[in-house]
């Protein structure tokens, strides 16, 4: 294979993996878009408080079972390759997407149906927790050395065209059907189509090339070493402390921004504009902070997400009022710094990663800090802002900063390195061009 057609089959692939994670995000959202008509036809409406809460239970499996799918998928994939298990992640999420579409009613089924959305929705969290580390992974693999952030920023570009898709639909099919409609069959018709569009992403990857990375360590004809556990100790602390501040901001400024709002207060409709406008200039502005740390570095990007956390989170905690336009610029501010990492964040996990246990590590370790940080984030901000103690929650967001900020200072340097020689923590690192640089402790 030339380098022309080596280089188009890998721009390929990119897209398989951009839009796979776009219909990822657009299910995943699908199910808090729709919570209360998840609440309304498969459980008991006997007391619809208790209905509700057994609904967000149930979207709380999702969390539970991505640590396990990251577990699961990534050592299968460290195995048996990054483009087999995408395929089997995606394949899973269409069918968990057109399973939800078609349980029969409570009144029809009794608790068979809210047995089946926690069999769908616990299918759902394993093939995201896998699927997130995987392609994590696999874009970072698959990119050129010296662009390897700009790659990896078409990760969450597709995350939040996802995010942004969910919103759209439910918008869409609400005002086309109105409120009667959409509580009797219109939810049914949004995953319905995230189901069959999962189906398309699938037929898309099957035709993706293998990571370059995974068979060149496939082709060895030595045996992987396996990694000590202070190394797998030093891989998980690394991670965690790239991820936590990462985890918690995203779901407290992007994901219940607009909720928020509403919460004190703010027109609906506005709340939403606001919040979809300042995503559309995130995704524009995710590329050029890919290519920045292409530039100068993935550490100084690092280190200026973390003191961009501890600046702001005071500023954006009191900057919104009822006004849409301040939950705009709030959003706006925030996604802007956000962006820093998001852009770099499956480049900079997978750089702590060996290759033989990368999909694993970063599949596993970056779901449980999802789990244990940015599952937490909005009950934490709700419940200590209700005991008028929220500059605890301040304080919190400010010191996961500061640890992003040391995590900088912990990294190495791995910017134009080739994944294939990346090492262990504490390893020496022989580069491809013979050069042996010590990893940082």
């Amino acid at each position: 294979m030339n380098n022309s057609t080596s280089h188009q089959g890998r721009l390929a692939s990119l897209r398989a993996a951009g839009i796979g994670n776009a219909l990822e995000w657009f299910d995943w959202t699908l199910y808090a878009t729709f919570s209360v008509y998840l609440s309304r036809n498969l459980f008991d409406q006997t007391d619809p408080r208790s209905a509700m809460l057994a609904t967000l239970a149930v979207f709380a499996v999702g969390f539970v079972a991505r640590p396990i799918g990251g577990l699961l998928f990534g050592r299968l994939s460290d195995r048996l390759g990054r483009r087999t298990i995408m395929v089997i992640t995606m394949l899973l999420l269409a069918v968990s997407s057109l399973g939800i579409a078609i349980i029969p009613a409570y009144s029809n089924v009794g608790l068979y149906a809210s047995a089946g959305l926690l069999f769908f929705r616990l299918m759902q969290g394993l093939a995201h927790g896998g699927e997130t580390g995987v392609s994590y992974t696999y874009v970072a693999e698959i990119a050129p050395s010296q662009h390897r952030g700009l790659w990896s920023s078409s990760v969450y570009v597709g995350v939040t065209l996802g995010v942004m898709a969910a919103t759209a639909v439910a918008a869409a099919l609400t005002w086309l059907l109105g409120p009667e409609a959409m509580n009797d069959y219109g939810w049914r018709i949004g995953f319905a189509i995230g189901g069959v569009l999962g189906i398309y992403a699938l037929f898309l990857r099957r035709s993706a090339q293998e990571s370059h990375v995974f068979e060149q360590q496939q082709g060895q004809t030595h045996a992987s070493r396996t990694l000590s556990r202070g190394e797998v100790l030093r891989i998980a602390r690394n991670i965690v402390m790239l991820a936590a501040a990462a985890n918690v901001t995203y779901y407290a400024w992007v994901t219940f921004g607009a909720a928020s709002a509403i919460a004190r207060g703010m027109d609906a409709t506005g709340a939403y504009v606001a919040s979809l406008l300042a995503q559309i200039i995130c995704v524009c502005w995710l590329p050029v902070c890919g290519r920045l740390s292409d530039r100068v570095g993935r550490k100084p990007m690092v280190i200026a997400w973390g003191i961009c956390v501890m600046l702001l989170t005071y500023p954006l905690s009191i900057m919104v009022t009822t006004e849409p336009y301040t939950l705009f610029l709030a959003q706006l501010l925030g996604l802007s710094a956000w962006a820093l990492i998001a852009a770099i964040f499956p480049a900079v996990l997978s750089e702590q990663v060996p290759t033989q246990a990368r999909a694993q590590g970063v599949g596993f370790v970056s779901s449980v800090s999802v789990a244990v940080f940015g599952g937490t984030a909005p009950y934490l901000h709700s419940y200590l802002n209700g005991a008028d103690l929220g500059y605890l929650y301040i304080g919190y967001v400010m010191g996961l900063g500061l640890l992003t900020v040391v995590a900088g200072y912990f990294i190495e340097e791995t910017v134009g390195i080739d994944l294939a020689d990346i090492q262990a923590p504490g390893a020496r690192m022989t580069t491809s061009t013979g050069r042996s640089v010590a990893s940082q402790p």
